[in-house]
């Protein structure tokens, strides 16, 4: 996958140590464990053909955390682009 920029982008994170970089976009949102408030950062990834063509095939998606305690998280399908 391919970082992407996601709209509305309000930073990059990572860029300073050493990482490419991955624009994000920060929101709340009323989380029903957490509450209302609840801070949340998007980003955008962008399947190259060959990676969109094991997805069409049934391939899965894998999220890599690095690190021992993998925060609370989603993985969704953004708009397609105009």
């Amino acid at each position: 996958m391919q970082i992407g920029r996601v709209e509305g982008c309000t930073r990059v994170c990572g860029k300073s140590q050493g990482y490419l970089g991955l624009p994000i976009r920060d929101e709340i949102v009323n989380c029903p464990v957490n509450g209302p408030g609840t801070p949340q950062m998007v980003s955008a990834w962008i399947p190259t053909p060959a990676e969109l063509e094991a997805l069409n095939k049934g391939a899965p998606v894998h999220v890599i955390i690095l690190g021992s305690t993998p925060p609370p998280m989603l993985v969704e399908i953004g708009e397609v682009p105009r």
